[in-house]
């Protein structure tokens, strides 16, 4: 008798750790080919501590998902990365493969939490760094 298909659970503090990274957006996957069957998802939650933001980035050829849970959110693009679109919590968002971006958290006292989902995988190819004083509005502590 063959093993039945069955859900597979990341717990709580079990989430895969090890997946790429961008400066100050700190991304921890539940479902991933990392720790998982899951072969064509990766599904996971990116945090900013106040007053951080990414390194400028993009997914390659990966569509991006992401859900605003709590805090405030810009996301910077264009370029120069002088166009943005600012996120607050229950807001959704859709990034397209290779768009270069940098990722906020707008607030210097709230942390920034949003759960992400890209296809096929966690794709994430950092650029060159850019100063604070390009992204516009943009303070750290």
């Amino acid at each position: 008798m063959t093993d039945p298909i069955k859900p597979v659970v990341t717990r709580a503090g079990e989430e895969y750790k090890g997946t790429a990274q961008s400066g100050g957006a700190l991304r921890v996957s539940g479902v991933s080919k990392d720790h998982t069957p899951a072969s064509r998802i990766w599904f996971g939650k990116v945090s900013n501590e106040p007053g951080y933001r990414s390194l400028p980035h993009h997914h390659g050829e990966a569509e991006t998902g992401g859900y605003v849970l709590s805090g405030i959110a810009r996301i910077y693009y264009g370029t120069d990365f002088s166009d943005w679109t600012d996120m607050k919590e229950g807001d959704w968002v859709f990034v397209p493969p290779f768009m270069p971006h940098v990722e906020a958290n707008m607030s210097t006292t709230e942390e920034l939490v949003w759960l992400t989902t890209r296809t096929p995988d966690n794709i994430v190819v950092n650029l060159d760094e850019v100063d604070d004083s390009v992204l516009e509005g943009f303070r750290r502590k």
